[in-house]
């Protein structure tokens, strides 16, 4: 070795032993599951250690492009996306607008709109599987009881048409405050000055918010939304534990279909597939909108 690079080795040696750690806990737990999962999925896959696995090729990912059940809950994801990115980011940015302004009990309001996002997605499901269950629960009784708009109980977690509707208010209930957070973070970089030069050239309000405060948010508007995206697609939690991925496959994800077929069925090479195969569709989705934003010249 170099005398200069060994100086330059020794003398970064305690950043490496703090990065090693971490480094280790990566390549054990995130990257080798990775690509053993991608591995698996070219196998008919014996989880006996002592068993033979029968190599199949791309028949696991042939099978799955052709099976209706994939398809639906592709459909699912993208209906879960469609109907949770934009409403969550409409309310967090409307929230982080309210909060950016001097307001009694701001940082209370702050915390409380917070609480949900560092909230257990296992609690948060139990919580909203009590709210709707349909014998007796809390919404069928505001709903009916209360405000009369219903006469009987609906089966919100049962119904073909109700249950992947149901699924996205809790979504979008637990996402608004980490959107809160990350627009009131940008919003905070909005010069002063700006605003109160256009209130003196007669901006209203709206206005300034479509030549201001939007222009200045679209860095992070790219930001959240394919994060977004990404967290929506991979939605697994609500839909193990509130419906299984049912009734018949209304809420099936990508995640849980190949779940439930590795875990379930038993058959790890195509449950792993499957999971190969969101994982495409996820980096293809991120992809053009990055490429879209970018052509737009939103981000450099």
């Amino acid at each position: 070795m170099p005398r200069r690079a060994a100086k330059a080795f020794f003398r970064l040696a305690p950043i490496y032993l703090l990065v090693l750690p971490g480094l280790v806990l990566f390549l054990t737990w995130t990257l080798y599951p990775l690509v053993d999962a991608f591995i698996m999925s070219f196998f008919q896959w014996n989880p006996n250690p002592s068993g033979t696995s029968t190599f199949l090729g791309a028949d696991n990912y042939g099978e799955a492009l052709h099976d209706p059940i994939f398809w639906q809950a592709f459909g699912n994801v993208v209906w879960y996306t469609l109907g949770t990115v934009p409403a969550q980011m409409a309310l967090g940015l409307g929230v982080a607008i309210m909060l950016n302004r001097k307001l009694a009990a701001r940082g209370v309001f702050r915390v409380l709109f917070y609480l949900p996002v560092i909230t257990s997605w296992v609690v948060v499901s139990f919580a909203f599987e009590f709210l709707f269950n349909s014998q007796g629960g809390l919404v069928d009784w505001f709903l009916g009881d209360v405000l009369h708009v219903t006469s009987d109980t609906q089966p919100w977690l049962g119904d073909l048409n109700l249950a992947l509707p149901t699924l996205m208010i809790m979504g979008i209930w637990k996402g608004i405050g980490w959107n809160m957070v990350i627009f009131l973070a940008a919003l905070q970089t909005v010069p002063r000055e700006i605003y109160e030069a256009a209130a003196v050239d007669g901006a209203g309000a709206l206005s300034q918010f479509r030549r201001i405060t939007l222009p200045w948010l679209r860095p992070t508007i790219v930001f959240v939304s394919v994060i977004l995206v990404i967290g929506a697609f991979g939605v697994f939690i609500p839909m193990f534990i509130m419906t299984g991925g049912g009734p018949e496959h209304a809420t099936e994800t990508l995640v849980t279909y190949g779940y439930t077929n590795a875990f379930s069925s038993g058959d790890f090479g195509y449950g792993a597939a499957v999971t190969y195969l969101f994982a495409a569709f996820v980096a293809v989705f991120a992809g053009i909108q990055l490429w879209l934003q970018w052509r737009k010249g939103d981000i450099s």
